[in-house]
């Protein structure tokens, strides 16, 4: 969260070198193309019986990796302040790492992760100002697929059977956010955003076995728009 917020008070310092220039009145269209980094904060719960992973660091639990793709986006001034933003990125790939009882093994798992994302923002200052932060509040559907375990993930769930196969289920959640445009001249600008999602979901494994993870994401980037 510190690194996040660092880097819009960064951005907040570079506006102050720029006059205000470009006007995000009603009616205006704003597309934008970047990247932006997605890291959730897990808690795991314990996979349910029989786990034969269960080690020195207890229960089988997971942890997950952050990823960074290409990203952009689409807002709409509905009104002067009030607008209307969708959120456009490339599928982020996670890794399913082992923790717990796993702590260590590395990554068992591999899966895709595409949320989808509409924002309703208020945006502060005038329309005409250099600097505009904005908070915004969306509803996300965590879209989860192309699910990959490992010979690792096979030991735990069902030693010497099958390989074990896995889903995770697709989720809807509450986002919330904060970002601010900074005028690069009347049409072109750059737009820092860092949003959290309040996001849990549940591991099947073709053995029957689940796992209960609350996922948490912050996304946070970077991107150049175009307004129109």
């Amino acid at each position: 969260m510190k690194t996040q917020l660092k880097f819009l008070a960064l951005a907040s310092m570079a506006a102050l070198s720029v006059g205000s220039l470009q006007a995000q009145t009603a009616g205006t269209w704003m597309a934008r193309l970047g990247v932006t980094t997605l890291a959730p904060s897990v808690t795991s719960g314990c996979l349910t019986a029989p786990d034969y992973g269960d080690g020195p660091g207890g229960c089988t639990k997971a942890d997950v990796s952050k990823e960074t793709q290409l990203s952009g986006g689409i807002t709409y001034m509905y009104t002067d302040h009030w607008s209307v933003d969708v959120p456009l990125a490339l599928p982020f790939k996670h890794k399913i790492i082992g923790a717990g009882g796993l702590t260590g093994v590395g990554q068992v798992a591999e899966v895709k992760a595409l949320p989808a994302t509409v924002f309703v923002q208020y945006r502060f200052m005038e329309p005409n100002a250099s600097f505009r932060p904005y908070v915004g509040l969306g509803a996300t559907y965590a879209y989860f697929f192309d699910e990959t375990g490992s010979g690792k993930l096979t030991a735990t769930t069902n030693p010497g059977g099958p390989a074990t196969k896995l889903s995770v289920d697709s989720k809807w959640a509450l986002t919330t956010q904060l970002g601010a445009t900074i005028a690069l001249d009347k049409k072109w600008f750059v737009d820092v955003h860092y949003s959290k999602t309040k996001l849990s979901t549940t591991n099947h494994f073709s053995t029957g076995q689940t796992l209960d993870v609350a996922l948490d994401p912050a996304a946070y980037g970077i991107e150049i728009g175009y307004k129109y």
